[in-house]
């Protein structure tokens, strides 16, 4: 072999190409972009709240305290966007990005949908209908409520779900040969600048990334929201690529998010 393909196909010059892409665009327009096939497609699909979605954020009070009144945010929907998504436009998006299935079960691709618990067997009927036959639920637990409204007058949530779902060979699973229960535990946000309301944790999306991925493989966010999952995909050493449509959210987050991405110089899994 030569010096130059013997380099080509080495770990260190896999590290320099490394692919961290945020599009201002909406996934539907995918195909502009010439993105390779993905072995795991993770994302947060709006949750349709309306205008009680601050119901679940401090920010429903000003400063986040219940003392000093409603904010501005009160009574509001997160974003115009909510109400416009189209979750089998979704599936077919996720169909398409996918890499092909394999030949051997454990390689497989998958993919992770954040949602909420009402939308979880919306989730797994829409994956059927493209092709995603296969599918078990994700639950994360927190030792915090996020929820505010009317929260001294009723069991407030302290969870966040999600479906992994796959079409028929089971997906890439890394773990060393351990368990891996279909429950975690969920941190605090508190590693990455906060961007987005419904931002995911930096540590969790990595644990996710790492079990069903393999270094150098493509995760793909198609609302990308604050770019959080793009970031941990960069620090596993991941190629990725995002879509959001919201200006503000873009901007911020190729400024804050991605603006100073630290590529893993470790060569674990």
């Amino acid at each position: 072999m030569s010096k130059d393909k013997e380099y080509y196909q080495s770990e260190e010059y896999k590290r320099k190409s490394l692919k961290t892409e945020l599009y201002h665009d909406n996934f539907q327009n995918y195909k502009r972009y010439n993105i390779p096939p993905a072995q795991l497609v993770i994302a947060d699909i709006p949750y349709n709240q309306g205008n009680n979605a601050y119901a679940s954020n401090p920010q429903w009070y000003k400063d986040g305290e219940i003392e000093k009144g409603q904010s501005d945010k009160a009574g509001e929907q997160f974003f115009n966007t909510d109400s416009n998504f189209n979750i089998a436009e979704y599936m077919h998006f996720c169909s398409s990005l996918l890499k092909k299935e394999p030949e051997e079960s454990g390689e497989a691709p998958a993919m992770i949908v954040f949602c909420a618990f009402e939308q979880m067997q919306m989730v797994i009927e829409y994956g059927k209908k493209h092709g995603f036959e296969n599918s078990y639920p994700l639950f994360f637990v927190k030792n915090y409520s996020p929820q505010v409204l009317k929260a001294n007058m009723r069991i407030v949530g302290a969870t966040e779900h999600a479906v992994v779902l796959y079409r028929d060979k089971l997906p890439k699973f890394n773990n060393n040969g351990k368990m891996v229960y279909n429950w975690m535990e969920w941190p605090k946000n508190d590693s990455t600048p906060d961007i987005h309301p419904n931002q995911k944790p930096l540590p969790l999306l990595k644990k996710l990334i790492k079990i069903f991925t393999d270094k150098w493989e493509v995760v793909i966010d198609p609302v990308a929201g604050s770019a959080v999952t793009l970031k941990a995909a960069a620090e596993t050493n991941r190629n990725s690529y995002g879509f959001e449509v919201d200006k503000d959210f873009f901007e911020e987050a190729q400024e804050k998010m991605l603006g100073n991405i630290q590529y893993s110089l470790s060569f674990e899994n």
